[in-house]
């Protein structure tokens, strides 16, 4: 236990407020305060602390002050409820008992009372423990004796933890006294055990937010990297060295004062942050969601910058302080896993290098002048430690050296060749090559050594489709790239990794993958001034020429891929000729297709689902088809039906579908039909629409891959049928990925919809697929409704971002239709209100391409006037603009 203030041993003071904050402090003694008196107190000093802030005050007077305040409300409202000589002893636990309160943080009490006297005392708790609730302090509380609290911290680390840092406020002391004595280490939980519990406490922590202090909406407090890693070090400290600071461990070698100062910096900016986090809120918030990010970039000062928003400023701040602040945790756990677990000083070394020896399964420096005679040991330590995977780790104190070696990373260090050579083979192992480059990221070494590397380094992109700051998603998609390198996960990706594991040269999809997006924030397109940046590093580190350009390729062309198969229509023949001659040889295609499922991977979780990945084999298949046949011998699109059709027939007759049944359907439908689906699809619903013999609609509901569902519709045409039908499935909450309409020669119209739940996931269950047959089918039988409004809200995250609705046209001669993209916010029913807006304009949709970037949905839609002929007419275009503007960017109080 401690009675001190502050965890770092440096009790603050700001003496623009400590005289007036005493005063107002001593007015919260009177005796005859009430309930309503004490309630003003607390308001009138909770908005003299928010105006304190906003003066500039010291954060960590701040904090003290406001568990000053809650103190003096405390004991005072005890005494009034409390016999002087009562049995009983008020104490301060976990972060309160720090003397570390945010605005809304919790108030963690514990009420000691002496054996056997619980029931003598329990009305007089009980009225005091509803007088703070009454006051608006949201406390929570534990009654208990000392043998009680002995016993449960010795059966909860969390428990032992809290009185461990607890706080005598009023009331009994001896109490206090015993709980200490019959708690401390040498009682229960010694150093040892202590320190491991509290380890696996944080490994699981880590692990609930996968292991990355990097998502887009972290956890202020309990993300790798936040406060509760800094507390962590603290409870170490104090069961190791029976201290309350953190001072101690400067003495005894643990910290540098240097390191000190860092850890308090880190804490004193995250403190700043949940100050303000808790002030908008009104409540112990701590995550750090995109409700609050601009507002609170506001709050703290920053602006934006010539390329960046300032809530894009103010994150990537944020982002590199946990990283900074994780790496000095590393050195800390490591330190005091040596002191206290395997760090036996008569272990002998095993020489592994010149300059590197192993102790206990870690590698260490052969002495402290290392780095300092030899720079380019930084990198060999990085590919000594890939090469031996016994080694599980970096010493503590060769860490320490390696923070401070970073200053030798200069011009000199980039172009020496040793060092090149020593990052090309970190980048040219066959194992090992994911983990080196995150190690070297987490400990600044990376962003030195490629300084446009290190711009991205923490830099987030103000939207919902970047999950990751710009660096962490680059290692993501090296990792990606890497995993399919490695037979032991073929069976996630059995196609992508037969081609991973037979590329030439895999490791210059790694300098691809790091090297992608390095331009981002820049300003001007980040594809285009990639290639600089790629050429020049395959320049340093002696790539061939050869290689060079292909990797330079793919840096420039590595969007191509997502975007052809998720923005235009690649059952058209000329789509796909089209990429063919972009991509040009067959290696640029395995290896773009490669690199395309590994970057959707690591930008998105969600992004990634079975229709995708069908998008993408088919685009994939499609133009490996062409380019075998040579880009200058192109197929017909006759060619192209009569073998599609001969495919389909086959799989019918092979399903026992009679040729005449099958050709009668068939004779109903366009060539376009033909040209625009698979075989199997064709298959497949032609055996439906030859099976129905009923006169309402046909709606057949089918998995596909491992997250997508297909929902066919066949039934009599009738006008705008799509804004029906979309906003049938909007109201009952799933997602369309892709739209594909088709109408027959005999009236009747073939709807083909690609939907998820709109979490992603497939659509599951017997009733499930029922609610959403019923809805279809009363939209569709009901003559009069040529609309549906849907008044689902948009989610929380989508309702931060102002996404004004863009429209551009472009002819699409080959299907003699207009091609028109709309970008816009994504919310449920926008498909239906499209719709609506074609019904109003009389415009026939003939095929739609669905895509949700994020927060945006960016579509395409294949339009002609009600005679079929293009949207040509620039009148014609600017009036549907302006009606779809009008109707898309209309506040609606269903959905915002």
């Amino acid at each position: 236990m401690n009675n001190t203030a502050g965890d770092f041993g440096h009790p603050p003071t700001d003496t623009n407020h400590t005289v007036d904050w005493q005063a107002r402090l001593a007015t919260i003694h009177t005796p005859d305060h009430t309930v309503t008196d004490f309630k003003a107190a607390l308001t009138a000093g909770d908005d003299a602390l928010a105006s304190a802030f906003t003066d500039g005050a010291d954060i960590g007077w701040l904090v003290q002050a406001r568990a000053e305040l809650v103190d003096a409300i405390l004991i005072s409202v005890w005494n009034r409820h409390m016999a002087t000589d009562a049995p009983a002893c008020l104490v301060a636990v976990g972060g309160y008992g720090r003397s570390e309160l945010l605005p809304h943080s919790d108030i963690d009490l514990l009420v000691l009372y002496a054996e056997d006297q619980l029931e003598t005392l329990a009305g007089a708790i009980e009225s005091f423990i509803t007088a703070a609730w009454d006051i608006g302090l949201a406390i929570g509380h534990s009654v208990r004796c000392p043998s009680e609290c002995r016993d449960q911290a010795a059966a909860d680390i969390t428990i032992a933890t809290n009185l461990m840092e607890s706080r005598a406020l009023t009331g009994d002391r001896q109490l206090f006294d015993a709980v200490h004595a019959a708690t401390s280490p040498d009682q229960l939980w010694n150093a040892t055990a202590f320190f491991h519990a509290k380890c696996e406490e944080q490994r699981a922590r880590h692990a609930r937010f996968d292991d990355s202090a990097y998502r887009l909406e972290p956890n202020i407090k309990e993300s790798p990297g936040g406060l509760r890693d800094i507390q962590m070090i603290a409870w170490v400290t104090k069961r190791y060295f029976a201290t309350g600071t953190l001072d101690g461990l400067v003495a005894h070698g643990f910290l540098t004062r240097e390191e000190l100062n860092e850890l308090t910096d880190g804490q004193r900016f995250l403190w700043r942050v949940r100050f303000v986090l808790h002030g908008l809120t009104g409540r112990a918030e701590n995550r750090l969601l995109f409700d609050y990010q601009v507002a609170i970039a506001e709050k703290l000062g920053f602006t934006a910058s010539e390329n960046n928003l300032a809530v894009e400023n103010f994150m990537q701040q944020y982002y590199r302080i946990i990283r900074s602040l994780s790496a000095l945790g590393d050195i800390l756990i490591q330190l005091f896993s040596e002191a206290t677990l395997n760090a036996n000083p008569t272990d002998a070394p095993q020489p592994l290098t010149d300059n590197f020896q192993s102790r206990s399964s870690y590698i260490e420096v052969v002495d402290d002048a290392v780095f300092d005679r030899q720079p380019s040991a930084i990198l060999e330590l990085f590919h000594v430690l890939q090469t031996r995977p016994n080694l599980v780790g970096i010493r503590a104190r060769t860490l320490r050296l390696l923070r401070d070696a970073r200053k030798h990373i200069d011009d000199e260090f980039r172009t020496s060749l040793r060092c090149r050579l020593l990052f090309s083979e970190i980048l040219n192992q066959r194992s090992g090559v994911t983990r080196a480059l995150r190690r070297m990221n987490r400990y600044g070494i990376l962003g030195r050594y490629l300084p446009n590397f290190g711009r991205i380094i923490g830099r987030m992109q103000y939207d919902l489709f970047h999950t990751l700051t710009v660096d962490e998603h680059s290692l993501f998609v090296v990792r990606n790239l890497r995993r399919l390198a490695l037979p032991r996960f073929n069976d996630e990706l059995p196609f992508a990794s037969s081609l991973m594991q037979n590329l030439d040269k895999p490791q210059l999809m790694v300098i691809a993958g790091l090297m992608h997006d390095i331009a981002k924030g820049r300003g001007g397109d980040h594809s285009e001034l990639g290639v600089t940046d790629a050429r020049e590093f395959c320049h340093q580190h002696g790539i061939a020429s050869a290689d060079t350009e292909l990797v330079c390729w793919l840096v420039r062309h590595h969007l191509d891929m997502s975007m052809t198969a998720q923005r235009r229509d690649i059952n058209d023949i000329n789509v796909i000729y089209e990429f063919a001659r972009e991509v040009g040889t067959q290696a640029r295609l395995d290896r773009l297709y490669i690199f395309t499922i590994c970057d959707i991977r690591a930008t998105n979780p969600e992004l990634w689902n079975g229709w995708r990945r069908t998008l993408l084999g088919q685009l994939y298949t499609s133009t490996r088809r062409v380019l075998e046949r040579g880009l200058d011998t192109p197929i017909s699109e006759t060619e192209l039906i009569a073998e599609t059709r001969s495919s389909a027939a086959a799989m019918l007759t092979r399903s026992g579908i009679n040729t005449p049944d099958f050709k009668h359907i068939w004779a109903q439908l366009d060539r376009d039909y033909f040209l625009r689906h698979t075989p199997e699809e064709i298959a497949r619903q032609t055996q439906a629409i030859a099976h129905h013999h009923d006169d309402g609609p046909l709606i057949s509901i089918e998995h596909i891959a491992d997250r997508s569902t297909i929902v066919f519709v066949y039934c009599r045409d009738r006008d705008y049928l799509f804004g029906v039908t979309a906003g049938a499935l909007a109201r009952t909450g799933v997602s369309v990925q892709d739209a594909r309409i088709n109408s027959t020669h005999d009236g009747h119209t073939l709807d083909t919809y690609i939907v998820s739940e709109a979490d992603g996931s497939q659509i599951a269950g017997p009733g499930r697929e029922a609610e959403i047959r019923d809805a279809l089918a009363g939209a569709i039988n009901d003559p009069s409704r040529d609309n549906i409004a849907v008044a689902r809200r948009a989610p929380r995250r989508h309702r931060q971002f102002n996404v004004p609705t863009q429209i551009y046209f472009r002819s699409a001669t080959e299907r003699g239709a207009t091609a028109m993209e709309i970008i816009t916010a994504d919310r449920p029913g926008v498909l239906s209100e499209i719709g609506g807006v074609f019904r109003r304009q009389h415009i026939v949709l003939q095929n739609a391409k669905i895509a949700t970037i994020g927060e945006r949905a960016e579509d395409v839609f294949f339009i002609t006037d009600h005679d079929g002929d293009p949207i040509s007419n620039r009148d014609a275009q600017r009036e549907l603009r302006r009606a779809l503007t009008i109707e898309l960017d209309r506040p609606s109080q269903g959905q915002h």
